[in-house]
């Protein structure tokens, strides 16, 4: 699949337009600068460390973009005049397979913009395309995890269009509470 694709979120009346666009190794600097916030820290299961765990972890999602079953986007702010983008967050799809029903999405967003609507709309953006890339594939839902002390991730989820569907009994080490599984299907 071609690594170049742009995804867009039009602006509201209170933020900005968001462009979603595959990881580039120039992305490090910006996230080692947001992998210093504890709260993301507490909720990826990634090391966050330094340069060269972020180095490693770009290289995983190209990787993943190569084999063609994780899908992730870095997502910026578009900016006001003259000021730079900056790096808002991320979204991916993962687990992505011809002919498997269900794939999952994620998302993180940097500490500076939370509460105003990346998430959901980034997930948005993702969902949407997920459905039009894959849906001829056989991709007829699309799944979001979250651990049970995340009431804001079930907000997200709630927003764009996740349906509460289980809880999920914890799996340490990877999944160490338990987890709300919403879903979304094909319209």
């Amino acid at each position: 699949m071609n690594a170049t694709i742009l995804l867009e979120a039009p602006a509201t009346p209170t933020a900005p337009a968001l462009l979603l666009r595959p990881w580039r190794v120039g992305d490090v600097a910006e996230l080692v600068e947001v992998g210093r916030d504890p709260e993301l820290r507490r909720r990826v299961n990634v090391p966050m460390d330094g340069e060269a765990e972020r180095i490693a972890w770009v290289a995983a999602q190209q990787e993943g973009w190569a084999a063609g079953v994780r899908f992730s986007f870095a997502v910026f702010e578009e900016p006001f005049g003259s000021e730079p983008r900056r790096l808002a967050g991320s979204v991916v799809l993962k687990e992505v397979v011809s002919g498997k029903p269900a794939a999952e999405v994620g998302y993180w967003t940097v500490a500076g913009v939370r509460g105003r609507g990346v998430a959901p709309r980034a997930l948005e953006a993702l969902t949407a395309w997920a459905f039009d890339t894959f849906g001829a594939e056989g991709l007829e839902r699309v799944e979001l995890r979250h651990q049970v002390d995340n009431p804001a991730s079930c907000r997200v989820a709630e927003k764009g269009g996740y349906v509460f569907d289980a809880l999920l009994p914890a799996a340490p080490p990877e999944y160490p509470l338990d987890e709300h599984l919403h879903a979304r299907a094909r319209a």
